[in-house]
């Protein structure tokens, strides 16, 4: 029997030794078939050029099918395994005491801040990276989209300079524009110190001595009361009634007034989320410490100069697309066949002002900050432009004002009222950041026209609902350039013809109704 056991097993082995002989033998054959068909076509030096270059192409075509696939391959993976490997330092990092990072105690609760950011015990998580712009222009092509912007400026100065040199037949280089725009620079000069000390000082001031005494206090209560009202006065009267006073008495110009109330936001949230921050942190005795720091004196200079090619591209911008539309706009009756045409007339130069806007501000000049205080996390914004939601496109666009605003307003509004009132807290939060942008174009202006507050309380709240996280695909990152365009036609027309309507049809002593109602409705007055 076992003989009889044996001989199958034998047979078997037997079989497949010879099938692997004759796949060898037939491999074998075929590399022999080959090279007589390559003996023929290369006889007598001759090399069949057709079939090679056919050959090539299909090559090529089959490497350029698989090129998309291969990247997005790849993409997701190296996402996946920074992603992890970030999760992973944090988690490990979280567990020492002196951590300049805050992070939760697992994979899975980081899995799940993910979405839900940090818990209200942990501060938002920083690490050393760079900008998106600065790791992408190391690709040649993006690069090359940068210079096409640098070439469109250059057409933009030739233009201008060759238009300037027939009419008036010498180069005008005053730069008119930019003079008026950032009139009253010493008022600045004075407000802008008094506003940085002022919450570099009080704030901290305040918050030292609440501090100090109230683990030993036995009214902690009114203590806490009455250092809060003295801060609070401070944020209103200090940084906020101080500041628009400055601009309106002494009537700044458009961008010396938004130097000024831009700072005056900028150093109220910065005073809001210190305090905010470290208050808990008395409570609950808690201590941090950090050190990270990144620092390059030409990154500095990099930056800088490219704000001020910001600067002047804007200038150019105006002087060329927007003054020349604009500057008789008292002559033409407001109709709507008027409006649309300027509309879609200001979409161009709207979206370059809104390309230099992100560049200049959200890239060059935070970086430049950044440089100087040596901080390390560049992350000021995130790849917005591959939105395919509003939703998406809020969270990436601006990620330093979004999560101050997710930290400091929706989540404490979610802690006072519930987690049941998300979508009252998202329409607060959108109520806030919509406020203070019409507040300080109102400021800047001397007038109010809130055309940007109906755009982000209106058609930014739908498609926030509507262009949601599920909307993927191209087709909706389509739309959603489409709508942004249209956005920012509607902004710089609509601005601009009340911008002309005030200057064309002042009125003598105007009441506050006057500077709430559109003048540019019923200005139709030749003043040129």
């Amino acid at each position: 029997m076992a003989g009889e056991d044996f001989n199958p097993v034998r047979n078997r082995r037997s079989g497949t030794s010879s099938s692997a002989c004759g796949a060898s033998e037939k491999d074998e054959m075929q590399r022999r078939t080959e090279g007589e068909r390559s003996s023929q076509t290369s006889s007598n030096g001759r090399v069949d050029v057709d079939h090679v270059i056919t050959r090539k192409m299909q090559l090529i075509a089959e490497a350029e099918q698989l090129k998309p696939a291969f990247m997005k391959e790849v993409d997701s993976h190296f996402t996946e395994f920074v992603d992890s490997l970030i999760e992973k330092s944090v988690i490990l990092e979280s567990s020492t005491p002196a951590s300049t990072f805050s992070s939760a105690s697992s994979e899975k609760d980081m899995h799940k801040n993910r979405s839900l950011r940090a818990p209200p015990e942990h501060g938002k998580i920083f690490t050393a990276r760079r900008s998106l712009l600065d790791e992408l222009f190391e690709l040649s092509h993006i690069r090359t989209i940068y210079h096409m912007f640098i070439a469109l400026l250059i057409i933009f100065i030739l233009s201008t300079v060759v238009v300037d040199f027939i009419d008036e037949g010498r180069l005008v280089l005053d730069f008119d524009l930019l003079v008026f725009a950032f009139g009253k620079s010493t008022v600045v000069a004075y407000t802008w110190p008094c506003m940085f000390l002022g919450t570099f000082i009080i704030p901290y001031g305040l918050f030292h001595q609440w501090a100090q005494g109230y683990s030993n206090s036995s009214h902690r209560t009114i203590r806490s009361f009455f250092y809060g009202t003295l801060f609070m006065l401070f944020q209103v009267i200090g940084l906020g009634i101080g500041p628009v006073y400055v601009a309106v008495a002494y009537a700044l110009p458009p961008a010396s007034g938004f130097i000024v109330m831009l700072e005056q936001v900028r150093l109220i949230m910065k005073g809001h989320s210190f305090i905010r921050e470290n208050v808990p942190r008395v409570l609950s005795s808690a201590k941090e410490k950090s050190s990270e720091c990144v620092n390059s004196f030409y990154g500095l200079i990099c930056f800088l100069f490219q704000v001020l090619g910001s600067l002047f591209y804007s200038y150019y911008i105006f002087v060329r697309l927007c003054i020349p539309q604009f500057r008789n706009i008292s002559q033409e009756p407001f109709n709507l066949r008027a409006l649309v045409l300027c509309i879609f007339n200001s979409i161009l130069p709207g979206i370059l002002i809104y390309f230099l806007i992100f560049f200049a501000f959200l890239h060059c000049w935070l970086n430049a900050f950044a440089e100087m205080l040596r901080f390390a996390d560049r992350m000021f914004y995130q790849d917005w432009w591959n939105s395919t939601s509003y939703a998406n496109y809020y969270r990436t666009w601006n990620v330093v004002v979004h999560d101050w605003l997710y930290y400091y307003a929706y989540r404490d509004i979610l802690w006072l009222f519930g987690k049941k009132f998300k979508a009252a807290a998202m329409l607060s939060v959108f109520a806030i950041s919509a406020a203070v942008h019409e507040y300080v174009l109102a400021v800047c202006f001397g007038y109010f026209y809130p055309v940007l507050f109906c755009l982000f309380m209106c058609f930014g709240m739908v498609f926030n609902f509507v262009l949601n996280d599920r909307r993927k695909g191209p087709f909706w990152n389509v739309i959603m350039w489409t709508s942004l365009f249209l956005g920012q036609g509607v902004i710089i027309c609509l601005y601009s013809q009340e911008w002309y309507a005030h200057q064309y049809c002042s009125i003598k002593n105007p009441t506050f109704l006057d500077y709430m109602k559109p003048r540019s409705w019923t200005c139709r007055h030749v003043q040129i």
